[in-house]
């Protein structure tokens, strides 16, 4: 009887033992054994001789081999995930910012490209215009928006290009908060001026204001708008002064040029044309290289003595930056499809426009080349910024 009761006790000794031991460990410093050579890159004996943060230094050349392994699974994942993100989007309704009142290029050229992705996705996409400080304000807002693909922006080069030389406390960077996505297309515009304007072109044009400096309005879609810049051009380059009078699109400056209230404007060629036709405007030259189609009679800047001057307005699509890059690339497969359309082209030609398609690295390319090129005009038009 006592043997197996001395038996038992052993047994339930040795069974209670080790869970005391390991309740206890460690109860000495431990020391781990890497039978490697310290490497280059930091690494952790306590998570082996690879990964970690406790000052060990790891074999460099298989901790680079394992680095590059990671960090291409990791990037292969973003890929794979990118592409589903993608696939599912849109989600939601699409809200495609104009940040100009409705009638003007930026207007319709948006609501063309609202259009083309509607009937591509299925989904509304919703036209926004946002107006006011000659675009800043509906840019603005794009650049705070989600970056998920369901807020676009309307592009044009006044709050794109322009504005970063005439504002001094801009709260958006146009390279930095943006991801271009498509240039659709460009056009020129024509110097027009009401018919009761004593000027038949371009140099009586310059010889009036000469004669009367300061006296004479010009209309802008605003102040820091291509419009703006483009005449501030102008005039230093002829050196002649005037009243820049700004508002708040195109289309309202065109009604009271239309109406007299107005001396000397910048109208895109394919708007003013039919009133030029019906002797409702004066055109005395055109910003283009090369004379326009839809006025082949009215003269470059260039023909009338004023050498190196071009200007074009443009839009396009972007969107805000670290929208994700299948998205972005989807949306310009859209529209780039539609451009690449030789009906579509031939609509736009037809009405003054040269069609782009130019892609996300291209107009990014584009945007930055834009911004210095008028950094330089606001410079010698001596523009300081606000």
């Amino acid at each position: 009887m006592k043997l197996a009761a001395s038996l038992v006790c052993a047994i339930f000794t040795l069974a209670w033992a080790p869970g005391v031991s390991a309740q206890s460990y460690p109860v000495n410093p431990i020391r781990l054994i890497v039978p490697f050579p310290r490497g280059r890159c930091p690494g952790s004996r306590r998570g082996g001789w690879c990964w970690g943060g406790d000052g060990a230094i790891p074999p460099g050349w298989w901790h680079g081999v394992l680095r590059r392994l990671a960090i291409a699974m990791f990037a292969s994942a973003l890929l794979v995930a990118g592409a589903a993100i993608a696939q599912q989007y849109p989600t939601k309704p699409i809200r495609l910012i104009v940040p100009f009142p409705p009638g003007g290029p930026t207007d319709t050229h948006s609501r063309w490209a609202a259009q083309q992705l509607n009937v591509a996705f299925g989904q509304p996409v919703v036209v926004e215009n946002r107006a006011g400080a000659a675009g800043i304000i509906g840019t603005e807002a794009a650049a705070k928006a989600a970056p998920d693909g369901h807020t676009l922006l309307g592009g044009n080069p006044g709050p794109l290009t322009i504005a970063p030389s005439l504002r001094k406390q801009l709260a958006y960077d146009p390279v930095r908060d943006f991801a271009p996505i498509t240039l659709i297309a460009r056009n020129a515009s024509a110097w027009c001026v009401h018919p009761s304007v004593p000027v038949k072109n371009l140099k009586d044009f310059v010889a009036l204001a000469k004669a009367r400096p300061g006296k004479i309005n010009f209309a802008t879609p605003g102040v820091g708008t291509v419009g703006h810049l483009a005449i501030e051009h102008l005039a230093t380059l002829t050196g002649i002064k005037m009243n820049h009078v700004p508002y708040k699109g195109a289309a309202l400056y065109t009604v009271d040029l239309l109406a007299g209230n107005m001396d000397f404007a910048q109208i895109q060629i394919f708007q003013a044309a039919p009133y030029v036709r019906a002797g409702k405007l004066r055109a005395l030259g055109v910003t283009a290289f090369t004379r326009s189609p839809l006025l082949p009679e009215v003269p470059t800047a260039q023909e009338q003595g004023v050498k190196d001057y071009s200007s074009y307005n443009w839009n396009g699509v972007l969107a805000p930056a670290g929208t994700p890059r299948p998205i972005v690339d989807r949306i310009h497969g859209v529209l780039a499809k539609a451009l690449a359309n030789p009906e579509t082209r031939k609509q736009m030609e037809a009405i003054g426009y040269e069609v782009s398609g130019d892609g996300p690295a291209e107009y990014a390319a584009f945007l930055k080349s834009e911004i210095e090129k008028w950094a330089k005009v606001a410079k010698a038009a001596g523009i300081q910024p606000e």
